[in-house]
């Protein structure tokens, strides 16, 4: 089984206490978003998690103590930097600081580990496409010696997106060809490796890969290890994925992200937090007596293992 552990919400930055608990006492549970009654555990031991996959865009408060989950398990991190500011990321810390603590995380798990997410990519009268361009350079200039790759996807036309930023503006055919073509030429003069990921579109004449962003081949080169050969069904269209459990919660991001699809609005996740209890075995709140506590399948990938 590969776990996810921040496709819902950015537990590193913001449950980081309770993330590490759960992997101290070997389990967790989260509960169905469409049957919310419905509680799903996962036991969370070496022998039925193949890979851990962190997705964060701030990684500094697990730092101090990651060790407590990398000695133990296969890791991949993806870390999410973009050419935004407060005005739209109110919860992210800045690219400087960003770069530097990316750096950091580097240093600890290895490059090969990493990969840096640039989106997703939209477009507003602040963020023109030079902007974007400007901005990646400058970033990609100082990441290219500590990431694996670069993926990146233009933005998804969610109906709240009008509700949550009307300042969007809708991108164009041309507007991705000129993006893509700008991306591609830089992560090249770099050296970076660059794809996209749940984005429809051809961009291999600019260097650009159409691959998953968590695949097999990706997760086991990272950690020298060998999966058998599985279809990667992905999440939605464009996506060429493995399947993976996601033991977050939806409206509970407080990085505020505009863009957000995981938060109805802002001010949800706010309210949320206050039935967040880091030792509770949920991410929010406790057990209730109506819930179901299923088992949770956890079939290993690996080559050679037989899961359950």
């Amino acid at each position: 089984m590969i776990l996810n552990t921040g496709g819902r919400t950015d537990t590193v930055q913001y449950y980081t206490d309770w993330l590490l608990q759960r992997f101290s006492e070997g389990y967790v549970l989260t509960r169905n978003p469409m049957f919310p009654s419905k509680v799903i555990r996962y036991e969370l031991t070496p022998d039925k998690v193949d890979c851990v996959v962190f997705c964060s865009k701030n990684y500094k408060p697990i730092l101090p103590r990651l060790h407590e989950i990398t000695d133990r398990f296969h890791t991949y991190f993806h870390y999410t930097i973009t050419a935004y500011g407060r005005d739209i990321e109110p919860g992210v810390p800045s690219v400087e600081e960003s770069m530097e603590t990316l750096k950091a995380l580097s240093r600890l798990v290895g490059k090969q580990r990493i990969a840096w997410r640039y989106d997703p990519v939209l477009l507003t009268k602040e963020y023109t496409i030079g902007r974007h361009l400007e901005t990646f350079e400058r970033m990609a200039g100082e990441l290219a010696p500590y990431i694996d790759r670069c993926i990146f996807s233009f933005v998804e036309m969610y109906k709240k997106l009008e509700v949550n930023m009307p300042e969007l503006i809708p991108l164009s055919c041309q507007d991705m060809e000129s993006l893509a073509q700008g991306l591609g030429s830089i992560a090249r003069k770099y050296g970076i490796s660059i794809q996209t990921c749940g984005t429809n579109g051809d961009y291999t004449r600019y260097g650009i890969h159409a691959s998953g962003c968590m695949t097999l081949d990706i997760l086991g080169k990272a950690n020298g290890i060998t999966f058998r050969s599985r279809k990667h069904k992905g999440t939605r269209q464009g996506c060429h994925c493995i399947e993976s459990r996601d033991i977050g919660a939806y409206d509970t991001c407080l990085n505020g992200c505009k863009y957000c699809y995981a938060n109805k609005s802002p001010q949800k996740a706010f309210e949320n937090r206050q039935y967040h209890d880091p030792a509770s075995p949920l991410l929010l709140g406790h057990v209730k007596p109506e819930d179901t506590i299923l088992q949770g399948a956890q079939k290993s990938f690996l080559k050679g293992v037989q899961g359950v």
